[in-house]
């Protein structure tokens, strides 16, 4: 079973893994982090919160996810 702070810091280290990847592609979501909300559960059940982006971030995202199965030939 997980502690609270274990399933805490799990999720906060995917959250870094995730900014870091994203700065990789030179993408940035000020709003990445954690959903507070979820970590009041008990057991807290930790959600990243992604936040809104502006359209030139959107698309950025979109052209750094590789393409569906349908795509390729």
């Amino acid at each position: 079973m997980k502690t609270t702070a274990g399933a805490i810091d799990i999720a906060q280290e995917a959250v870094t893994e995730l900014r870091e990847a994203l700065a990789r592609a030179g993408i940035r979501l000020p709003s990445l982090g954690l959903d507070v909300v979820t970590l009041a559960a008990d057991p807290p059940g930790p959600l990243v919160e992604l936040g809104c982006c502006t359209v030139e971030t959107a698309r950025l995202l979109a052209a750094a996810l590789p393409p569906g199965e349908e795509s390729r030939s």
